[in-house]
């Protein structure tokens, strides 16, 4: 369900997609994890999603581990999280998997991740940084996911495009005639803010979900495969809304100087978002993975992540920028549908939906 969550990202990698540069922007990415060295070597191997090693934590982690320690930081990133999830999920099972940390599933992808014992319980004490997150974000009781980072999806409008005035803010609203094909979507199959607005949807409509998005589809321009794609559509001007992130008008402000991208609560909410690291339960190195979501989640790493992930950091000690502080839009009402239904009935409503929007 992950798409490539870094604005920055998004914007930049397609310059330096132009410029031939690519390559040499992401040279933290590995395809494939080298085999442990010679003994006496020491390394960490994350896998993660490919943004955040090209413009996200990535670079500030590996400088701050390897300052540290005399343990090299090597991070694999072939695609986003939930691909490498997979990837995970296969070497597991072939008993070959090098990871001993992963970066990035969402809470929503958590019955997923959880249920194939992929990760090692951890305590409090064990992460000492784990103090200073508050319980709300954690979804995991065992502790096999840990929280590093959060934020919100909610609709985002271009107030060129549209004015104020004249947004919707309720579910209801949206499906009125004045805003026919005024609304990109992403696939819920493909996508997690995609996957997330579709869990919104069920949490107000319960089972009659698949009745609002009928009356909602001639509203929708298109349904992008994933976040980015989705993005650049708004960004061309194709239609006003789009479903994203409520930090959108902060990065708006912070990397393009311009706060014309707007954040749009429905029903005054904004569907909550928590991303999660793990151990890999066959780490040879566990004493190594716990030091380093200490440091992932310390107050140094995690001051960077909303000018790098865009989102919230986990840490309450962490200082954010005073723009992010103005501009990040945090919803009154937050919601959420509980793990365990989602669990029951992921398979169930995709597939109900995949067939509702034909």
């Amino acid at each position: 369900m992950y798409t490539l969550r870094s604005k920055a990202f998004f914007r930049v990698c397609s310059l330096l997609l132009a410029l031939g540069l690519f390559l040499s922007a992401t040279a933290l990415i590995t395809t494939t994890p080298r085999a442990r060295g010679a003994q006496g070597d020491k390394k960490l191997v994350v896998y993660t999603y490919d943004s955040l090693v090209s413009y996200g934590l990535a670079p500030a982690l590996k400088q701050e581990w390897e300052e540290r320690y005399d343990v090299e930081l090597q991070f694999v990133a072939t695609g986003d999280s939930r691909q490498m999830l997979s990837r995970l999920k296969r070497e597991k099972r072939a008993g070959e998997t090098e990871a001993d940390v992963f970066i990035g599933v969402e809470r929503n992808d958590a019955p997923l991740a959880l249920g194939e014992d992929l990760f090692l319980p951890l305590d409090k004490a064990e992460i000492p940084e784990l103090s200073s997150v508050p319980d709300r974000l954690f979804f995991d009781e065992r502790l096999r996911l840990v929280p590093y980072e959060f934020g919100y999806i909610t609709l985002v409008y271009n107030q060129e495009k549209i004015k104020t005035s004249e947004v919707p803010t309720t579910f209801e609203e949206l499906t009125e005639p004045r805003y026919r094909k005024k609304l990109i979507l992403e696939d819920p199959r493909t996508s997690s803010p995609g996957y997330s607005f579709l869990l919104w949807t069920i949490k107000h409509y319960g089972e009659n979900y698949l009745d609002y998005w009928k009356r909602l589809l001639p509203n929708v321009l298109t349904i992008a495969g994933g976040w980015s794609e989705a993005y650049e559509i708004f960004l061309n001007g194709e239609a006003p809304m789009v479903v994203s992130f409520s930090t959108d008008t902060a990065y708006s402000v912070i990397a393009e100087g311009d706060a014309n991208q707007k954040v749009l609560l429905l029903n005054n909410e904004g569907y909550s978002n928590i991303y999660g690291a793990g151990i890999v339960k066959s780490s040879e190195d566990k004493e190594w993975a716990r030091k380093f979501l200490n440091l992932l989640l310390s107050p140094e790493i995690q001051a960077k992540i909303p000018t790098t992930e865009w989102m919230f950091p986990a840490n309450r000690k962490a200082e954010l920028p005073i723009e992010f502080y103005q501009y990040a839009v945090r919803p009154p009402n937050p919601v959420e549908v509980p793990l365990a239904k989602i669990a029951e009935n992921e398979a169930r409503w995709l597939r109900e939906w995949s067939r509702a929007i034909k």
